[in-house]
C-alpha cells in the first residue's frame, strides 16, 4: 500500500505546505484521493510527485472543514463519499467566519457523484469508508470549541477515517480524528475482527502534554500498534510526548509510506 502526502502543514524539499490535509492512497487496484486540504496546494504537489489526481477511483472526504475540502473546488466528476452531516456550516465559538466547506451542498452534487454514509462503505473488499465512528471511551471528543449553524455545539460527528486490510493487518488513515484516534482504530478493529494494527497515520487532534495524550499513548501501547505517524493538527507538545515514547517520524508534504 503506497501513501503519498500532498499536502500537510510541513513542508519536505522542494514542496508546498498550508495549514490541511490531503493524501494520496494506492491500493487493492484503487486510487483514492483522501481529503484535498484547504487549496489547490494537493495538485501542485502531486504535479511534482508525477501523480495524476485525474486517475483516481473516488474522493474520500473525512469530514467537513475547510482545511480537509476547501481544495475540491479544484477537482470534479469523481464519486465523492463522505459523512451526509459533512455539508453544514460551523464555527468556533465566539466567531462569526465559517469553517466548514466552501462548497454549498447544491454545489457539491453538481460537481461529483455523492456517496454519503453514516455506515461502514466498502470502496474495494480491503478498504473501508468508516463512517459515523462511535465515541465509547472516556477521554476523547469530550468537549468541542466549534458550534453548528443552529448555535449548538458541534462535535464534529461527521469525522471519520479510512481503514485498510493487508496482510490481516490493520491500516489506519486518519485526517483530524475529532471523534478520537483511538476510537477510530477500535472501531476499525471491531467492524473487520483484525486486531493487528500494523500503522496508524493522519492528525490525531492531540493539542497537548496532558491526560488526554497521555491516555491515548497509554492506548497505543497497550495494543501494540507497530508504526505510529502523527501529523497535521498533532501539535508540538504532543508530538514530543509521541517521539518519546515511539520514536516517530515528522510527516511533511512530498513524503511517500510505503506499509
Amino acid at each position: 500500500m503506497k501513501l503519498s502526502v500532498l499536502t500537510e502543514n510541513t513542508a519536505a524539499q522542494y514542496f508546498l505546505a498550508e495549514h490541511g490535509l490531503s493524501y494520496f492512497i494506492e491500493y487493492d487496484n484503487k486510487k483514492i484521493l483522501f481529503d484535498t486540504g484547504a487549496s489547490d496546494v494537493f495538485l501542485q504537489n502531486a504535479e511534482k510527485l508525477n501523480i495524476n489526481t485525474n486517475d483516481a477511483d473516488v474522493i474520500v472526504l473525512s469530514h467537513g472543514h475547510w482545511d480537509h475540502g476547501n481544495g475540491l473546488q479544484f477537482t470534479k466528476n469523481k464519486p465523492l463519499i463522505c459523512h451526509p452531516n459533512s455539508f453544514i456550516k460551523r464555527f468556533r465559538k465566539g466567531e462569526e467566519k465559517n469553517i466548514g466547506l466552501e462548497l454549498s451542498l447544491k454545489e457539491i452534487k453538481s460537481k461529483f457523484s455523492l456517496i454519503t454514509s453514516k455506515e461502514p462503505y466498502y470502496i474495494a473488499p480491503n478498504i473501508i469508508f468508516l463512517g459515523e465512528i462511535p465515541r465509547l471511551n472516556d477521554f476523547e471528543a469530550q468537549a468541542t470549541s466549534f458550534v453548528d449553524e443552529y448555535g449548538k455545539d458541534d462535535f464534529v460527528i461527521d469525522d471519520t477515517a479510512l481503514a485498510i486490510i493487508k496482510n490481516n493487518e490493520l491500516i489506519i488513515i486518519s485526517a483530524c480524528s475529532h471523534s478520537g484516534i483511538c476510537n477510530i482504530t477500535d472501531y476499525a478493529k471491531r467492524i473487520t475482527g483484525i486486531n493487528t494494527v500494523k500503522a496508524v497515520i493522519g492528525g490525531f487532534h492531540l493539542k497537548k502534554q496532558d491526560n488526554q495524550t497521555k491516555k491515548t499513548i497509554d492506548w497505543f501501547k497497550k495494543n501494540n500498534v507497530q508504526r505510529l505517524l502523527p501529523s497535521h493538527c498533532t501539535q508540538l507538545p504532543a508530538l514530543a510526548m509521541f517521539y518519546n515514547e515511539f520514536k516517530i517520524e515528522h510527516v511533511k508534504t512530498g513524503m511517500i509510506f510505503n506499509f
